[in-house]
């Protein structure tokens, strides 16, 4: 476009600050993109020289980081000359026309080339720039695009403006003035002679501040041990020397002129700087002690067979780390039975000691806590010892001292036998053939310690894989798996799954009763009575929902029955735990043997009623109960069978027609068991045995058989699931989901029985009866609540047709004469009171009203 010389002045006036500040804006912008390398470059120096790394760094590498310095920031300055242009006052007026509509500028700048003599011509231009000159009175400064990502795609600039706003931050302007040590000859102390700093840092463990040598008038002063001293010497090689006596190296060390040295002060001793400015000093070390640790009291055994050993560490600092240290104390233990053998080789058990959170761990008490009931130590005699660290990597020990190895009490006899067998096989797997045949003498008549099908059941296939793997060798890998069998199953006979409420009952009191001649501890004693409140509460249930469906035929019948409330019962719970907390356990014998036989006076009766749905579903679901359990039966002898056979010598056939002895299988009642099958399994092939109820069929037509029958059976199942009551509640979904797990289980026994997996489907058919109890627990529950319900509704239409006063009151509960309604409502109940007697005796007094309504008032006066 044409200069500002053809521009008018009346718009040049209008567009003079808007183009100057455009103008800037290029210059801005123009040499931001010339001279970014060279900023960036000043920004990292600055920085570098304020953070200090100039006095860190060798004097050879700080020289050479400057020459390179120089040699970029010449560049960057001479790429930026060249690329710099002024900009023109020709190219910011364009620019700022090229932000107005029309280009109003450009438009004022131009003359009329056609129809200059043309009136009309003349008139139209100058009202065209009449037009322009008003948008120019609009002009707004460009701003600048100083925008240079295109040209720094690594954003460089960026990280040297970080790099300096962390030197103002965390540097100083003072460390920058010190570059001027470097140069040579520089500095008023080296003009004069050789110079010397230093200073000592203790370890940070210590919390101590740094001292500074120069610092320093006293001539002997104390230090922590391990503090860091370092030593710089400027001048003339040589000139200084430094002599000491508290590093204690030996070796190779360093020469004693040396511009920079740094060692650990290790022992007491002297520092000595020789030459001209040099000091002398004596340093003291203050010795770190070693940690001490100490066990506080005995190893407790808490809930669940926890382990709760409490001790104290102390540490002049702080303890770091810690350990506790068990070993099997052979001394100690009974070498009897299955101990008789020397235990194999084990590593010792090592756990972490806890550290306190909060608080000082120069000194501090805490608790160590773990559950090692399953560990092969359990319950063993232990030699223990405590270790703890600190900083400086110093080690302090407890002294050894004989514990018993806490693990979890099982009051169950047959639980604690399969335990203590589990123990003697951890502890030589030697033991392998005694531990079968003591857990086959103790469950050889399973139905006089066995109240779970499937902790028989489970056991009898782990005796025989026990018997497998020590005829085929035991591994590390086949002990520990036979271990955790045998740990399960005698968890499952403590704790129990059983559906009958009173059962559980008598086993919770039965445990308790063992708990207390064993010498239980408090917190196994409030375990236990939590136990028997819980099964307390869950038969008072069961036997209220049973009684509430009985009709008036039995109510005759329950007037000479003694009654007893839940607050009573509650009652009797806490002072049996109350005596038995106070160590009075014949009196709490005493109680717990009241309460068993109140237990037993207690009779459900059963409804004469005719049945309900959920009752036939209930009766259906225990049907196909039973017969789950039948065919669970003959698979385990189909299971004990093949096994027989394969333990057969050849010529050794078993003999047709014997019959097995008196061993059943739990709840079985009038079926003949193995009666060998505990004792003399191993001999069961040579003597010939058949499985109860098998005959001589073959084994194929056999398995075939059961499969029928069980995909029969899970027919019958899904029958039943669709027509059972309390869909939508919370019981009757849990009720319809532990079913649809005991179909899953059948449909897996199914498939494992056509697959001749027989020990496989025998843990799906265990499955399956255990979620049928389940589902059928949550059927019962479900049926309860909706009677319940029922029972409700019920209860207010009564109340709603009950027979009120002539006031519109309800009569009393229980044959009282009167209402239980409370006729004072409010708050001021002794207000209203007042009020009523007042009115009663005012109306006595008046002598006008009938004798009837007299008598009546006297009454009441006499009674309030």
């Amino acid at each position: 476009m044409s200069s500002l010389h053809d521009f008018p002045d009346t718009a040049l006036t209008h567009v003079r600050w808007p183009l100057r500040l455009t103008r800037l804006g290029m210059v801005a912008e123009r040499a931001t993109r010339a001279f970014w390398p060279l900023w960036s470059i000043l920004l990292l120096v600055v920085a570098a020289l304020m953070f200090g790394l100039h006095e860190v760094f060798p004097l050879e590498a700080v020289w050479g980081g400057t020459v390179v310095v120089a040699i970029g920031a010449i560049w960057a300055l001479v790429r930026g000359l060249r690329r710099f242009r002024w900009p023109r006052p020709a190219e910011a007026l364009d620019r700022l026309d090229r932000t107005l509509p029309g280009r109003p500028i450009t438009a004022l700048a131009d003359d009329l080339a056609i129809g200059a003599s043309d009136a009309g011509a003349q008139a139209v231009w100058k009202a065209h720039l009449a037009r322009m000159a008003e948008k120019v009175r609009d002009a707004r400064a460009v701003e600048p695009d100083l925008r240079i990502s295109d040209r720094d795609p690594y954003a460089l600039r960026y990280v040297a403006v970080l790099a300096f706003a962390m030197a103002l931050l965390f540097g100083s302007l003072l460390k920058v003035a010190t570059v001027t040590d470097l140069a040579p000859g520089a500095g008023s102390q080296l003009a004069t002679g050789p110079s010397w700093e230093g200073w000592i840092e203790p370890p940070a463990y210590t919390g101590k501040p740094a001292l500074y040598l120069n610092d320093i008038d006293r001539a002997a002063f104390a230090v922590p041990q391990a503090s860091r001293l370092t030593l710089r010497l400027y001048g003339e090689v040589g000139a200084l020397t430094v002599n000491e006596t508290v590093s204690g190296r030996i070796g190779e060390v360093p020469s004693a002129t040396e511009s920079t040295q740094s060692f650990d002060i290790t022992r007491s001793g002297k520092l000595e700087i020789a030459g001209e400015g040099g000091r002398f000093w004596q340093i003291e070390v203050i010795a770190d002690a070693a940690p001490t640790v100490e066990v506080l009291g005995e190893a407790e055994r808490g809930v669940g067979g926890e382990m709760r050993l409490p001790f104290r560490a102390m540490d002049d600092y702080a303890v770091v780390s810690g350990s506790a240290e068990m070993a099997l104390n052979l001394d100690a233990v009974d070498r009897r039975h299955g101990l008789a053998l020397d235990p194999e080789p084990r590593d010792n058990l090592t756990l972490d000691l806890p550290m306190t959170i909060t608080g000082d761990r120069g000194d501090f008490e805490e608790t160590l806590i773990d559950n090692l009931s399953q560990h092969p130590l359990a319950t063993l005699p232990v030699t223990l010892e405590l270790a703890v660290a600190d900083a400086l990597g110093q080690i302090g020990q407890s002294g050894p001292e004989t514990i018993t190895l806490p693990g979890r009490r099982f009051f169950v006899p047959l639980a604690g036998a399969i335990i203590e067998q589990r123990r003697d096989l951890l502890w030589n797997r030697q033991n392998a053939t005694r531990v079968a045949q003591v857990l086959r003498a103790v469950s050889h008549k399973p139905d006089d310690v066995f109240r779970s099908e499937t902790a028989y059941l489970k056991l009898r296939v782990a005796l025989r894989r026990l018997e497998l793997f020590t005829e085929y060798g035991l591994t590390d890998e086949r002990v520990d798996e036979i271990a955790q069998v045998l740990w399960d199953i005698a968890i499952l006979i403590e704790d129990g799954s059983l559906a009958d409420a009173r059962e559980r009952l008598r086993q919770a009191r039965e445990r308790l009763q063992e708990a207390m001649r064993n010498g239980a501890t408090d917190e196994e004693i409030a375990e236990l009575m939590q136990e028997l409140r819980e099964a307390m509460q869950d038969y008072m249930r069961q036997l209220a929902e049973q009684q509430g469906e009985q009709g008036e035929q039995n109510a005759q019948n329950q007037q000479n029955m003694q009654e007893i409330t839940g607050d009573q019962l509650q009652a009797l719970m806490d002072r049996i735990q109350e005596l038995m907390e106070q160590g009075r356990m014949d009196e709490a014998q005493e109680l717990l043997d009241r309460l068993a036989e109140m237990m037993e006076n207690m009779q459900v009766v059963q409804g004469q009623q005719g049945q309900n749905p959920g009752q036939q579903a209930m009766e259906g679901l225990a049907d196909t109960l039973r017969q789950q359990q039948g065919l669970s039966d003959e698979t385990f002898g189909d299971l004990q069978e093949q096994f027989n056979q394969d333990g057969q010598q050849p010529g050794e056939q078993g003999q047709p027609g014997q019959q097995g002895q008196q061993g059943q299988l739990p709840g079985q009642q009038g079926q003949q068991g193995d009666g060998q099958q505990f004792g003399q399994g191993q001999n069961q092939g040579q003597n010939g045995q058949q499985v109860p109820g098998q005959g001589n069929r073959p084994g194929e037509l056999s398995r075939e058989s059961l499969a029928e029958r069980q995909r029969a059976l899970r027919g019958e199942l899904d029958r039943q699931t669709g027509n059972l009551p309390g869909a939508g509640t919370e019981e009757g979904d849990a009720a319809r989901d532990a079913l649809d797990r005991a179909g899953r289980a059948m449909d897996q026994a199914e498939e494992n029985l056509r697959e001749n997996d027989l020990a496989g489907a025998l843990d799906d058919q265990a499955e399956a009866i255990e979620a049928l109890r389940e589902g059928m627990r949550n059927l019962g529950e479900a049926m309860a609540q909706q009677q319940q319900g029922q029972q409700g509704d019920a209860e207010g239409q009564a109340r709603a047709n009950r027979q009120r006063d002539p006031l519109g009151r309800e009569p009393g509960a229980n044959g009282q004469v009167g209402t239980d309604e409370q006729l004072l409502q409010g708050d001021d109940v002794y207000r209203r009171a007042r009020e009523l007697l007042d009115e009663i005796r005012r109306r006595s007094s008046d002598q006008t009203r009938p004798d009837t309504e007299l008598d009546y008032l006297k009454r009441l006066l006499e009674r309030f």
